[in-house]
């Protein structure tokens, strides 16, 4: 009887056993990084925080994000505490920067994620998205709508922070069609327990012929109880930002930043120096530059729910001055006869 060879479907395959070679380099290679590692851990270097918040300190302290001019009134109200759901009506005239505006604004979060969206008397719509997937990553997307030309933008971000380092990759106005737009990556490592170095990377291409590349190099320093922060940051084209930071005490706070321009066809200096008090109801900030302006901010909070803010700048050079007067009123979302039984002490069952 006539013997038939095996059908291809039941002959096993025969594996070649790997080759010591492979496998050695493989486990030294996995030695090699489980070494690194190990180390990397028993140095306990921290996070160094993010690009963004390289100069927090510094930009809480100062003015320059909270000076106002003419009037202004921000009412909100607390539609929701567990997730938080607010509205805010904010009203601004009487500047002699900004023109008169009226600006509609409602904010949403919870743990994971935040969304905030506004819309002014003129139809421009803004948003903003965090969401966070986990302690270290976190997704961030904001975009305003304009009738103007030029106006509408698109950001997406991403932030990533590790045991000693961080990672953000921005992009804005990003085109898939002809890759056009503004592409930022920034790398902050912590060398030891006071020093961070990062680098920041900058590639604009607003048209398809046209790129443009560019790096900015970062340095912070914190002492070892953190009551003093220092930060520097060398742009392109000439151009250095140097920051101090230092809490005196639980109350005073007290800032400093320079900014130097040495390109060819421009030198210039700015120096600022201010600082912040903070009492039992009430911020007080002060601050004086190079330039010859004195300002001056004082935020008063009468209740929980209700603040009067006054502010002040005295420019000595150009003798001009300018004053700022507003108001924050915030409605809670409880009653005050839920708040009050909100705040009575349980009772005991018999």
């Amino acid at each position: 009887m006539a013997a038939y060879p095996p059908s291809l479907s039941t002959v096993e395959p025969v594996v070649a056993p790997p080759s010591p070679s492979s496998s050695s380099s493989k486990s030294s290679a996995f030695n090699v990084f489980h070494r690194f590692a190990s180390w990397r851990n028993s140095l306990g270097l921290p996070n160094p925080g993010t690009v963004e918040n390289l100069q927090k300190e510094v930009k809480s302290t100062l003015l320059t994000n909270f000076f106002f001019d003419g009037a202004r009134a921000d009412l909100s109200k607390s539609l929701s505490v567990n997730p938080i759901f607010q509205v805010t009506h904010s009203f601004a005239l009487g500047s002699q920067t900004v023109a008169p505006s009226y600006n509609f604004g409602a904010v949403f979060a919870n743990n994971n994620v935040f969304l905030q969206g506004g819309v002014d008397h003129e139809g421009n719509v803004s948003g903003r998205l965090n969401q966070g997937w986990s302690a270290n990553n976190v997704t961030k997307a904001q975009c305003q709508l304009s009738s103007q030309v030029g106006h509408s933008m698109l950001q997406l971000e991403h932030d990533y922070q590790g045991q000693d380092y961080t990672v953000n990759i921005k992009a804005m106005n990003p085109s898939p069609v002809d890759a056009t737009g503004i592409y930022m990556a920034s790398y902050l490592q912590s060398f030891t327990k006071n020093l961070a170095l990062g680098v920041e990377m900058l590639h604009q291409r607003p048209q398809p012929e046209m790129t443009e590349t560019a790096a900015s190099y970062l340095a912070k320093y914190t002492n070892d109880d953190k009551n003093w922060i220092a930060t520097a940051q060398l742009q392109p084209a000439g151009m250095m930002q140097a920051t101090y930071w230092q809490k005196l005490s639980e109350k005073v706070d007290v800032a400093a930043d320079l900014q130097v321009i040495a390109a060819p066809g421009r030198r210039d200096a700015i120096a600022t120096l201010g600082a912040k008090y903070d009492l039992r109801m009430s911020t007080f900030r002060a601050q004086l530059d190079s330039t010859g302006k004195v300002s001056a901010l004082l935020e008063q909070r009468f209740a929980p729910s209700f603040s009067f803010l006054v502010s002040g700048e005295i420019d000595h050079f150009k003798n001009a001055a300018k004053v700022g007067v507003g108001v924050m009123i915030e409605s809670p979302s409880m009653t005050p006869e839920e708040m009050n039984m909100m705040q009575m002490p349980p009772t005991l069952p018999p």
